[in-house]
């Protein structure tokens, strides 16, 4: 017999009986909706006195038969890769280089550097976009690409200053006591400490800057959506538009959620050590661990943590 919950009482069988009057009514209004969803999408219409199939007539798939057709769209998921690939090695450089800086105990590095990031976190990813297309005429793809590095390379590094605030005293302590200097503390000691503790975070972000480079949509830059819903619709036609966003939305969330599930893995994997951690846990969530860890660093710096 299981002892009994300290947080709320059993339900009774009356409580019983309505949770599951209520789950049924949940499950047929489900039912309802998507059935009602396939109904709209199978039933053709009439757009401007004209009968136009419904969505899920074949012929409004049969687009998918060309093999140009895949061509096309390997080639804008190689694009999206390509300048997420690119963005996310900067991101991750320009990341470690602002947390160094931003942490120094030289006030006029310090200082300027916390201006500098603030700056990049406020301007918006695509105002940054075709400020460098306009003003560096880089051309589409490295206007994506340094916008995406600027923008999520100060996110990074804020996520790093934060790991590096929030370590024990006594990490920096026992290096300046075998002799390191501060710099080289950091640097050995701190810092890949630092980086290990916040690579769940780095990954997360990083998935963030694959889904932003849809962003270059609208400076020129052929990704996957552009590839898509632009290139291929005005060839084929709008009566394949659907067909070619519901692919475009599979592609994306396939790409996404393997991403996604490789940041969660990876944080059950350093949440112990490299031990396997157990499952169930909530999703990484970039802009609250850093919160977590400042608060962290600023409760040991005051003097208010365990331990000290």
């Amino acid at each position: 017999m299981s002892a009994p919950s300290v947080l709320f009482d059993a339900p009774g069988p009356r409580a019983r009986r309505l949770s599951l009057i209520a789950s049924v009514i949940g499950a047929v209004i489900i039912l309802g909706v998507l059935a009602w969803l396939i109904w709209i999408l199978a039933t053709p219409r009439v757009s401007g006195g004209v009968p136009v199939p419904a969505i899920l007539d074949p012929v409004r798939w049969d687009i998918y038969l060309d093999p140009e057709v895949w061509g096309a769209i390997g080639r804008g998921v190689v694009a999206t890769l390509q300048a997420a690939a690119v963005a996310a090695v900067g991101a991750i450089l320009l990341g470690i280089v602002l947390s160094l800086l931003r942490s120094s105990s030289i006030a006029w590095v310090r200082i300027p550097t916390a201006w500098l990031i603030e700056f990049l976190r406020g301007m918006p990813v695509l105002l940054m976009m075709l400020f460098i297309l306009l003003v560096a005429s880089t051309g589409a793809f490295w206007a994506v690409v340094i916008a995406l590095i600027l923008y999520n390379g100060t996110l990074i590094g804020e996520a790093l200053r934060a790991g590096l605030a929030a370590l024990p005293r006594g990490q920096r302590e026992a290096a300046l006591s075998v002799g390191m200097r501060e710099f080289q503390s950091k640097v050995l000691v701190e810092f890949p400490q630092a980086f290990r503790q916040m690579l769940p975070i780095i990954v997360a972000q990083l998935v963030v800057l694959l889904k932003d480079t849809s962003l270059g949509y609208i400076v020129g830059y052929n990704e996957l959506i552009r590839t898509m819903m632009n290139n291929l619709a005005s060839f084929y036609g709008n009566r394949y538009l659907f067909s070619l966003f519901f692919v475009c939305l599979i592609i994306y969330l396939a790409i996404n959620l393997s991403l996604s599930w490789f940041a969660r893995w990876l944080a059950r994997r350093t949440a112990s050590g490299g031990r396997k951690a157990k499952r169930g846990g909530a999703d990484v969530d970039p802009d609250q661990a850093i919160l977590v860890a400042q608060a962290s660093a600023s409760a040991r710096q005051s003097g208010n943590a365990p331990g000290f």
